[in-house]
């Protein structure tokens, strides 16, 4: 058939024209369900040609393990990410309304105030996240938040898993770190999945962004501060990260994600 998606009643459908089956919708979702066949959304994955992915892969393994206090010389493990870019316009999300009366969001809109970007890390020992908003993603930017980080976590090696955006990578960057206890554990190229934070992400998405049309730049990061603290006072430490995945087999393959 030209489908490819099918609907419960154009299964019922097909059913009743080429099998003679009188048979309902809801009779069709009974029988899917039993089989273990659910309604589900299709995901993506993604190809990792890193020649040392494997290592990558085990080295912030390596670190998630011994987040919980067991960093050797009293060392940190965070997740660094950049947040963005976030802009003001109106978002599509879900919601509990009345039936038949979901709220609206304007469909028009111009893009007049600029974007914005969050510099977050997520401390693997208390599950905490901490911010801060910048209007440019750039090495400076960058590392300014590092200096902040090693501020707020003065004492003891600071591992941070990150990516490998270009301003990760900036000498600059790499000779503060060497003079200031910091690692970069560079996760493997198209690995995001590897860095913890980007669950938090997710997160943090659904719930500030997705519905949403702000005003203001000063408006959306004002959700998104209230969001933060409302999860940092039921934060726990970090733990069993992929606990049981197959990512955790020695050979597992870096081109599915």
């Amino acid at each position: 058939m030209p489908f490819t998606t099918w609907s419960l009643a154009k299964l019922a459908g097909y059913l009743d024209e080429y099998y003679r089956l009188d048979i309902s919708a809801e009779t069709v979702r009974v029988i899917l369900r039993d089989a273990g066949i659910t309604w589900q959304a299709t995901k993506t994955w993604k190809h990792s040609r890193d020649p040392d992915f494997a290592a990558k892969k085990a080295r912030i393994l390596e670190l998630y393990d011994q987040a919980a206090g067991q960093v050797p010389a009293g060392g940190r493990v965070i997740c660094v990410d950049e947040f963005g870019p976030l802009n003001l316009q109106p978002r599509p999300g879900r919601g509990w309304f009345p039936r038949g009366q979901p709220a609206r969001r304007r469909a028009t809109y111009t893009r007049t105030a600029g974007v914005r970007y969050m510099f977050a890390v997520l401390d693997l020992a208390s599950g905490q996240l901490f911010y801060r908003f910048r209007d440019r993603k750039r090495w400076p930017e960058f590392l300014g938040f590092l200096r902040q980080l090693r501020t707020r976590f003065p004492t003891g090696p600071l591992f941070v898993v990150c990516d490998n955006f270009s301003p990760h990578l900036k000498h600059e960057v790499a000779d503060w770190c060497a003079r200031h206890q910091v690692e970069l554990v560079f996760t493997p190229s198209n690995a995001s999945w590897l860095n913890w934070i980007e669950c938090e992400f997710t997160a943090l998405r659904y719930f500030t962004l997705d519905g949403s049309d702000y005003p203001t730049h000063a408006a959306q990061e004002a959700a998104i501060a209230g969001y933060v603290r409302w999860s940092n006072k039921r934060a726990r430490p970090k733990g069993r990260f992929a606990i049981g995945s197959k990512i955790r087999k020695p050979d597992y393959l870096p081109n599915v994600a």
